[in-house]
């Protein structure tokens, strides 16, 4: 991982962001009335994020970045639709992004109920349904099974999008597209590359 961080300079903003946010050193970048007004003719992020709409897990804040820096998919789970796909396709075919981070995190409350088997109402069934590969790939591995479904699922989330987006599998093959799995851990504020 540490080749991929070396030769990916967005990869490394990220990294240096969530540095900075673990030491409670943030800098606020590009978060003033000039930004603003920058992007109003247009943006131009560095970096798509996939995540989880937990509060708890702003990538604006994880990283230390500023208004225009981050393109930013949440539902929770982090997990994979239609919708979901189209809104990274845009950002890559449109805005020229080449690096997209899927990142669940620690204490997952979809995960945790797809652990659990709960019984939901209305349209969480469907959270619950989409985490079941990961759930099936992780439920016989030692540790905590929440933690390892989560994992599980950034690992297929970020290989199905390699696979999935239109002409992923080819700029991903020419190193155009870089898409990397990435846990966040709420205790700490650290953001491991997988």
């Amino acid at each position: 991982m540490k080749d991929i961080i070396a030769n990916n300079e967005h990869l490394r903003k990220l990294i240096e962001g969530n540095k900075r946010y673990m030491a409670s050193h943030l800098e606020h970048p590009d978060q003033t009335s000039e930004r603003r007004f920058e992007l109003k003719h247009g943006q131009h992020p560095f970096a798509i994020i996939l995540g989880c709409s937990d509060s708890r897990v702003p990538p604006e804040v994880i990283f230390d970045q500023g208004l225009g820096d981050l393109y930013v998919v949440r539902v929770a789970g982090n997990v994979l639709d239609q919708m979901i796909v189209a809104s990274i396709e845009y950002a890559v075919l449109h805005l020229n992004v080449s690096l997209i981070m899927v990142m669940g995190h620690s204490q997952c409350g979809a995960v945790a109920a797809t652990c659990n088997h709960e019984q939901l109402e209305g349209h969480l069934p469907s959270l619950t349904f989409a985490l079941n590969a990961a759930f099936n790939k992780a439920k016989g591995q030692p540790g905590n099974l929440v933690e390892n479904v989560t994992l599980a699922n950034v690992d297929l989330v970020a290989n199905e999008l390699k696979q999935t987006g239109a002409h992923f599998p080819e700029m991903v093959k020419d190193n155009q597209l870089t898409i990397v799995p990435a846990y966040y851990h709420i205790g700490t504020g650290k953001v491991d590359l997988l």
